[in-house]
């Protein structure tokens, strides 16, 4: 239970380090950039296995790494372009509500127990995520915008945490964890830099320096974000529904409250009532 504790608190302090790119003005996309290469350096360090780069399409894992790192560079830069185009809440909606798909597939694929109680709890959660990310005076309805962004992004969120446990499952070994997590790092920098250099060359944007401090700030625990999901997702007794559930609302929770007593941002009643909610979710589907 710890590796889950761990993951739900590294990840909900990405929302705060991308808050801080915002107010001190960080190149985002160039952050993220430099973030997957420290990343991997991290998870290869770190690593008691190692695995030469002309070796990694030997691995059982690598066609999972591949397509895991190519999701990660994908559905960053969809989720980028969906907040500006559709708004942050349409964004933010869209990405935390596809936690459905792992849980679908968890129960389809890997016959995990089905109960009403569980039902209930999953189905309180998605409306706790909905209320909790919504904010009436900086939300955008889908109605009347293109559903074709928040789409992939929904799409795409859910297709990683799937990817991820399915290759965990069937492909990584408890000691390659370090070295798959790193090699799905690697991979987004490879497609990230490549992106980068388009944009420089072609669009004659600027690299600025401060991108590596941010990237670096990013990527230590970006990086440790993912290894601790996938040693959660390896402990038995824990069902991947239920994982992913309470991963996913957690980190929600912990991120309102982030906004709120780092950030000084306002919640509304309907906020609260999503915080209420997810708290019952979460006790439903660990009840079993």
């Amino acid at each position: 239970m710890i590796y889950l504790i761990l993951s739900v608190l590294i990840s909900s302090s990405l929302y705060v380090i991308f808050k801080l790119f915002d107010i001190f003005k960080i190149n985002t996309f160039q952050a993220i950039v430099v973030n997957y290469v420290v990343a991997f350096i991290i998870g290869y360090t770190y690593s008691d296995v190692k695995v030469s780069i002309t070796s990694i399409s030997q691995q059982d894992w690598f066609y999972g790494a591949l397509f895991l790192g190519f999701l990660f560079i994908t559905i960053f830069n969809v989720m980028a372009i969906t907040s500006q185009k559709n708004g942050l809440s349409v964004a933010s909606v869209s990405g935390r509500m596809a936690v459905v798909i792992p849980i679908i597939f968890g129960i389809v694929l890997y016959n995990e127990s089905i109960t009403l109680v569980k039902v209930i709890g999953i189905l309180l959660a998605l409306v706790a995520v909905y209320l909790t990310s919504v904010k009436s005076n900086h939300s955008q309805s889908f109605e009347g915008s293109s559903l074709v962004l928040p789409i992939m992004l929904f799409l795409g969120s859910g297709a990683i945490d799937t990817l991820l446990k399915y290759t965990e499952l069937h492909f990584v070994p408890e000691e390659s964890v370090s070295i798959f997590s790193a090699y799905i790092f690697g991979i987004a920098f490879v497609l990230g830099i490549l992106f980068l250099i388009y944009q420089i060359l072609v669009k004659r944007e600027k690299f600025e320096m401060k991108s590596i401090l941010g990237g670096i700030a990013l990527g230590i625990p970006n990086y440790f974000s993912i290894e601790f999901l996938i040693r959660a997702l390896k402990i038995e007794g824990i069902e991947s529904s239920v994982l992913f559930t309470i991963n996913n609302v957690s980190i929600v929770l912990l991120t309102t409250l982030f906004g709120l007593f780092l950030f000084k941002e306002k919640l509304e009643n309907k906020n609260w009532i999503g915080i209420l909610l997810a708290v019952i979710s979460i006790i439903l589907i660990t009840k079993d």
